[in-house]
């Protein structure tokens, strides 16, 4: 057995791709529009696994944009996508000066939670130890759920 993808729906594939590549820096592996299926799937690689994603097709994010609007819902059900980044911190003030609300600070400097446009909770985890906290991460509260 070999993890392949996960698939996440959404509404809109431009907000989506800000913030999956532009944001939290994944990379565009392909994309196919279907006409007849009224869809575009867009299948992203974190940098670090990048080579195996092009070469395995694995690991990856595959976003699902159907162009017919429906509405989605339960994102949180979904559980959530989690990825090691190399400082947290820096990560988290790019997002969060970018507009994106930091769900669950890394006050502890090794974890956090932020959430896509449509509402997919997004786990960041700081690769080795965690960093020492820091301020304002360190006394920042919770907002909303992760």
């Amino acid at each position: 057995m070999q993890y392949l993808h996960t698939m996440v729906r959404v509404s809109d594939l431009d907000a989506s791709l800000h913030f999956y590549c532009d944001l939290l820096g994944l990379t565009e592996i392909s994309r196919k529009d279907s006409e007849k299926g009224r869809f575009t799937l867009v299948f992203l690689a974190a940098p670090g696994d990048e080579a195996r994603a092009r070469e395995d097709r694995a690991p990856m994010v595959e976003l699902t944009h159907n162009w017919d609007p429906e509405e989605y819902t339960g994102g949180r059900n979904f559980g959530h996508l989690a990825y090691r980044v190399d400082d947290i911190y820096a990560l988290c003030e790019h997002l969060q000066a970018n507009g994106v609300t930091i769900n669950r600070p890394p006050r502890d400097g090794h974890m956090a939670f932020v959430k896509s446009p449509d509402g997919i909770s997004v786990e960041l985890l700081q690769a080795g130890d965690a960093q020492p906290p820091k301020e304002p991460w360190a006394s920042m509260e919770n907002t909303g759920s992760w």
